[in-house]
């Protein structure tokens, strides 16, 4: 264990690891030093000088508390611990000479800055600034860049802090960004125009101290004083990314993340945070019903009427799609039971098993992946399946783990030994006398899309038995928000969808990926016009994700909080009333009429789930490792941008989904 040094900070002393920084000591103590370039989660650069602090009896000069660490300042005389001042004189006319150069340049646009009102350099600039300036030349411009239809350019504001380039090149993997340059005509740029190539580009807007990197699809719209801030969980992937809903009125206006060591730090996909202009489009606002072969706009009690005629005494298969709530998808096991019926969650098919929880979830928590010194992918594609995830194995990688992926080749933005593509390379692998475990830590990511064959139940016991050697940790990577709660719950059948077309009614709550066969009759409870509501015969319009309060357990099992930011829009209605009311035209009888009473159920019958943002330990059980198939092992994912209705409907993910396929095409030697 390293020993603690004393150190003595504006006359506070603490014991702190010697390789901390002094910015980070200072923060243990509760001093807060300005900084524009440091970045806890990016590597130390020392361009922006503002965190300056004076250590006595070291040089007669301020020191970057960024990049000097603790175990590089010398005793007092007389072996005192060394000591440290942030609020000296010293210290004081640094800062503000620091700030002096930094807005020699700056164009002090504030007015018209997207950036205006949580800006970094506002914020220093009033500790810090004075009401004059002794520069008198004209100020230097920069040429805007064009990063692409996602991250608006004013370069002209930029202070190269850097804080782009480091994200780009060690977060996100890519290398389109850096300084060229020298003194005044040092910029940041982009190498050959290129426009960045990433699904996690959005994050440097929220880096960037300044108003140099903004949001394009937000730009103009709204000032952060006259937005409504909700702090939710995100459902584009099965990650549960922390998040904030920022609403002005009943319009979604922007979605920014929030920080949570355990599941994706500060860190959000482009998907995540830009999908919500697809919350205003497409929208289901009103019931309909098919007469004639085409849908007609009903009211309420003549569709809920409908819907219940068409349940009555028949054979009944209620959906879950990928976007459901836990306790919607407990309300609809709930009624479609009490009729006789079934529910089934597994819409692609995969085959989890029902009553083994260490099955569908595994045993390793998503920051297990810090600690790893091996990690095998199996089946999955995390780049696209969960970029958030994606970065953390990258990181992980740069600090010296070896990552192993078995399934066909793709680019996940850092190195790995490819181990085969397909079932006999994952049948070597179990066998081989590779030591899966041996005095190392081993994470095995087995993605969900490598178990919607038919031997998919071979293939998630071969994996579980290769995780369960010592040191050994095992995460399923689910692509569906529902899942696992769901999974939870035990919305599941035993053959799962493959005899769909035996029953006479399907009730899909959601699910716009199955595509239903003629023949059955459908009810479609769902926010969008997608796929299930075209198929539909009964249209009940229902709220969005941030439209309604809910549990939504992520890959690795842990419930989180999802809260409401507005309201459906017309008459569409949150999920859990609309079966509700559903099941008083069936004459069934719930054990719930609000939210809080559907909780209490769901948590008196699954008590794990009342332990918000909690993970409950499984009981390790491998499955039964049976016969494999053959062929490669299959990505569920063909197109990151275009996933769910949501994303389906916005217009700026069908634009990067092109930008994707127009980059990827063979190009001809004109171009």
């Amino acid at each position: 264990m390293t020993e603690l040094k004393k150190i003595i900070i504006d006359d506070q002393e603490i014991e702190v690891d010697p390789a901390m920084t002094l910015i980070q000591a200072c923060e243990l103590v509760g001093i807060e030093v300005p900084r524009f370039c440091y970045h806890e989660r990016l590597s130390i650069a020392g361009n922006c000088r503002m965190c300056l602090v004076e250590v006595v009896g070291g040089p007669p000069k301020p020191t970057a508390s960024c990049a000097m660490q603790v175990r590089d300042l010398r005793p007092g005389p007389d072996g005192q611990p060394p000591v440290v001042r942030t609020n000296s004189k010293m210290v004081k006319k640094a800062r503000e000479g620091v700030m002096e150069f930094l807005l020699i340049n700056h164009p002090l646009d504030c007015p018209i800055c997207d950036q205006g009102g949580e800006c970094d350099l506002q914020d220093q600039a009033m500790a810090f600034g004075v009401d004059f300036s002794r520069f008198k030349e004209a100020k230097r411009a920069v040429d805007d860049l064009d990063l692409g239809p996602l991250v608006s350019t004013n370069m002209t504001r930029c202070i190269s802090c850097t804080r782009c380039v480091r994200f780009t090149s060690e977060v996100a993997g890519i290398n389109q960004m850096g300084q060229t340059g020298r003194g005044e005509d040092a910029e940041i740029t982009n190498y050959l125009n290129e426009t960045l190539n990433s699904n996690l580009q959005g994050n440097i807007i929220d880096l960037c101290p300044v108003g140099a990197l903004t949001s394009k699809p937000y730009a103009f719209t709204a000032r952060p004083w006259e937005l409504s801030n909700t702090e939710t969980i995100d459902v584009m992937d099965a990650l549960g990314s922390n998040i904030r809903v920022d609403t002005k009125g009943r319009e979604v206006m922007r979605i920014l993340p929030r920080n949570h060591d355990g599941i994706n730090e500060e860190w959000i996909s482009d998907k995540t945070r830009f999908v919500w202009d697809g919350l205003r489009r497409q929208r289901l606002d009103k019931p309909y019903l098919r007469k004639d072969g085409k849908l007609v706009a009903v009211s309420w009690a003549e569709a809920l009427k409908f819907a219940s005629e068409s349940i009555s005494g028949k054979n009944v298969m209620g959906l879950v799609g990928n976007l459901t709530s836990t306790e919607t998808a407990y309300a609809l096991k709930k009624l479609l039971t009490s009729v006789g019926g079934f529910v089934e969650c597994r819409t692609d098919g995969a085959k989890l098993p029902i009553d083994n929880r260490s099955g569908y979830v595994g045993n390793a928590k998503i920051d297990d992946l810090d600690l790893a010194d091996e990690i095998f992918l199996i089946g999955s594609n995390p780049r696209d399946e969960a970029p958030v995830l994606n970065a953390r194995i990258r990181k992980v990688w740069s600090e010296g783990a070896n990552v192993y992926l078995l399934g066909p080749k793709v680019d996940l933005t850092y190195d790995y030994l490819h181990l085969g593509s397909d079932r006999s390379a994952l049948k070597k692998l179990v066998t081989s006398t590779l030591k899966v475990g041996e005095e190392k830590n081993v994470v095995v990511i087995l993605g969900v899309g490598a178990l919607t064959g038919k031997d998919g139940s071979a293939v998630l016991g071969h994996v579980m038995k290769l995780a369960s050697a010592s040191n050994c940790k095992f995460l399923l990577l689910h692509n569906a928000a529902s899942r696992v709660g769901a999974m939870d719950i035990g919305a599941a059948t035993p053959n799962g969808i493959s005899d769909l077309m035996s029953y006479e009614v399907i009730f899909n709550l959601g699910s716009d990926e199955l595509e239903i066969p003629a023949g059955p009759f459908v009810i479609y409870q769902g926010s969008h016009g997608d796929m299930g509501a075209h198929r539909a015969d009964i249209i009940l319009p229902a709220a969005a994700y941030t439209e309604e309060s809910g549990i939504f357990v992520n890959t690795e099992g842990r419930p989180q909080l999802a809260n409401r930011s507005g309201f459906a829009p017309g008459d569409a209605r949150e999920n859990w009333a609309i079966l509700r009311a559903l099941a008083q035209n069936l004459d069934v009888t719930l054990n719930f009429d609000t939210l809080a009473q559907l909780r209490e159920g769901l948590f008196s019958e699954h008590p794990h789930l009342r332990n918000i943002d909690s993970l409950s330990e499984s009981d390790w059980c491998p499955e039964l490792s049976g016969d494999l198939g053959k062929g490669d092992f299959i990505y569920p994912i063909k197109d990151f941008y275009l996933t769910n209705p949501i994303a389906r409907a916005s217009v700026l993910m069908s634009e990067l989904s092109a930008q994707v396929k127009a980059r990827n095409s063979n190009r001809i030697a004109a171009e």
